[in-house]
This record gives structure tokens, C-alpha cells and sequence, in this order.
């Protein structure tokens, strides 16, 4: 058995069986992935994948063990040539950072500068997706860390980090009768006032979505979703345009920057949510990721992130 073989079984694993798929994103040919697969599975005496006809279906229950172990013994592959990396050069490399658009917009810019003057060498790339996606793109390598709400948190193979908290802020032009509130009328605000206009907010994959339901619901109101973004951006926008009230998470509203609304914070009505740092368990680190990791949350030193991705087996 060989690396190569155990490449092409974790690519058709990843790319859902689909064996044209995997040849295509390993640069090779779909027969010679099919050979290689065999030549192992009989080298094993196992059968690795369920099969109808000259199709892979799934992966047996051995192969679903032999996965596993493949996987593992792939990532760690992967760690050698980044501890290569990390002593050969130090300073340079990528770093790709898997983030909701609410991030990208709001949080990442007060850190990405620092991290620049500190590593100009390293090139960025910001991947933006729902927190699925993004969890996906991390546990398939394609991005080293994610950073998103709680959701990031409910994934199998992430160690998710919490980064900082918030909460969501609805946002009403300033002619709107909820803007005509006094604060002691803003903080008393209801459920069943809000309801009463239309509601844009996020599309049920983002930013809390999940709680402004759950909210509503235990309450048995049902406001009118009339628009549902999946960036605040758009949801300001809309609001700004007399579709409805908006809302939206705290970190996407300032009001010295969005001077065409008002923002009432309703954080007791829909909870405090926690935005998390997101990596693969047991992955190895460059140097500069743990500084980016620190920038984003201070609280978060190398050693108690070094701590929370170590492999369960090292204790």
C-alpha cells in the first residue's frame, strides 16, 4: 500500500463517491483511480467501498474504518510538509480565513492590517459561505481556520474557539415610529412590537437566524419575514428603502457609519450569541496562524489554542 492510494481514497470519499469527480481534482484518470482503489482493497482483504455495478455507492462498515485511518494518516502527512514549511520560512506562506460575510465586513478589518504589517510576506484569502460551508471548507483543507457564530460548534472533526460576543439590533429609519421611542420605551420593546411591521433579516443558515425564531415561536408571534439576506449590508439597505424593520447583528451597525438608521438593541429579546474561532482537530499550525488567532481574540494565546487542538489520543 502507498500515499497514493490512500489519496485517492479520501478524495472519492470527499467528492461523494463520484470517481470522475476525484480523478478530475487529483489530475489523473478515473480508471487509474478505480485501479489503485482496488489493488488496496485487495491488499487489505476488505472491501472499502459498497458497489452497484461499476458504480461506488458508499463506504462499507471496514471501509468506513479504513477511511478514518486513511484520513488521519493524510492529515498528518499534510502536518510534515507544514512543519517544513514553518522552519524553512517562517514568515511566508498562506493563509486562507473561511468567514460569513458579517465577519469579512465587520470584524476581520480591525485585524487584518495588524497582521499584515506583521507578516506582508503571507498572502490572504478570505472565503465567504454559511457556517456549513465554512466547516466543510476547513475539514477539506481548503481553508486553515473559519470564524462564525455558534453553528461552527456542532460540527464533527472542528475545534471551535469562542471569539467575542454580541447581539442583535434592529434598525428602523429614522421616521419609523419605533424610532420615536424614548429609551426607556426602546427598552421595554416587544416581540409583539416588532411584529406588527414587516421583518428583513438573515436567511435561516446566519448570524443567530436560528434564535430569532425560537424567540418568536416561544412567544407565539409571527412576524412577516418579507426579506431574508445573508449579509447586513443588504438587509440596511432595504430597511433604508421602507421594506420593513431589520435585524441584524450589533457588529454590523454603527451608528457613525449608517447615519440613515436608528439602532435599538434588543439583545434581552433574542439572546447573547458567540462568534467562534473554527480549526481542524490535530492540524498543524503555522506560526503566524496562532498570531492571526490572537489578533482576532486576545484571549486566545497559542498555548490554550494548542491545547484545544491536540489530538484526544495525546491526552
Amino acid at each position: 500500500m502507498n500515499l497514493q492510494q490512500f489519496k485517492f481514497v479520501r478524495e472519492t470519499v470527499r467528492r461523494d463517491f463520484n470517481l470522475t469527480e476525484a480523478a478530475r481534482m487529483l489530475y489523473t484518470s478515473q480508471p487509474g483511480v478505480s485501479k489503485a482503489i482496488i489493488e488496496l482493497e485487495d491488499e487489505l482483504g476488505v472491501k472499502i467501498f459498497e458497489r452497484h455495478g461499476k458504480r461506488i455507492k458508499g463506504l462499507t462498515k471496514p471501509g468506513l474504518a479504513v477511511s478514518q485511518i486513511v484520513d488521519r494518516i493524510m492529515r498528518e502527512v499534510d502536518n510534515l510538509k507544514k512543519v517544513s514549511d514553518e522552519y524553512a520560512r517562517r514568515d511566508e506562506g498562506g493563509l486562507t480565513i473561511a468567514c460569513t460575510h458579517t465577519q469579512a465586513r465587520y470584524a476581520l478589518p480591525q485585524v487584518i492590517p495588524a497582521f499584515r504589517k506583521l507578516f506582508p510576506k503571507v498572502h490572504l484569502s478570505l472565503i465567504q459561505g454559511s457556517p456549513g460551508q465554512l466547516a466543510d471548507m476547513v475539514l477539506n483543507e481548503q481553508a486553515d481556520l473559519a470564524v462564525a457564530t455558534e453553528a461552527l460548534a456542532l460540527t464533527p472533526g472542528m475545534v471551535t474557539l469562542p471569539c467575542y460576543t454580541w447581539e442583535h439590533v434592529v434598525v428602523v429609519t429614522p421616521d419609523h415610529p419605533l424610532a420615536q421611542m424614548t429609551s426607556s420605551q426602546a427598552r421595554k420593546l416587544t416581540l409583539e412590537q416588532l411584529a406588527q411591521y414587516p421583518v428583513i433579516t438573515y436567511d435561516r443558515a446566519f448570524a443567530g437566524r436560528s434564535a430569532i425564531d425560537q424567540a418568536f415561536g416561544s412567544q407565539d408571534v409571527h412576524p412577516d419575514f418579507v426579506l431574508e439576506a445573508i449579509d447586513a449590508d443588504v438587509i440596511k439597505t432595504y430597511v433604508e428603502l421602507g421594506l420593513g424593520i431589520g435585524i441584524i447583528a450589533g457588529v454590523a451597525y454603527d451608528p457613525r457609519r449608517d447615519t440613515g438608521l436608528v439602532g435599538l438593541p434588543v439583545g434581552r429579546l433574542f439572546g447573547t450569541h458567540t462568534s467562534r474561532i473554527g480549526v481542524k482537530s490535530g492540524t498543524f499550525l503555522r506560526d503566524y496562524v496562532y498570531t492571526f488567532v490572537e489578533l482576532l481574540a486576545p484571549s486566545l494565546t497559542r498555548e490554550v489554542v494548542q491545547n484545544a487542538i491536540k489530538p484526544s489520543d495525546q491526552g
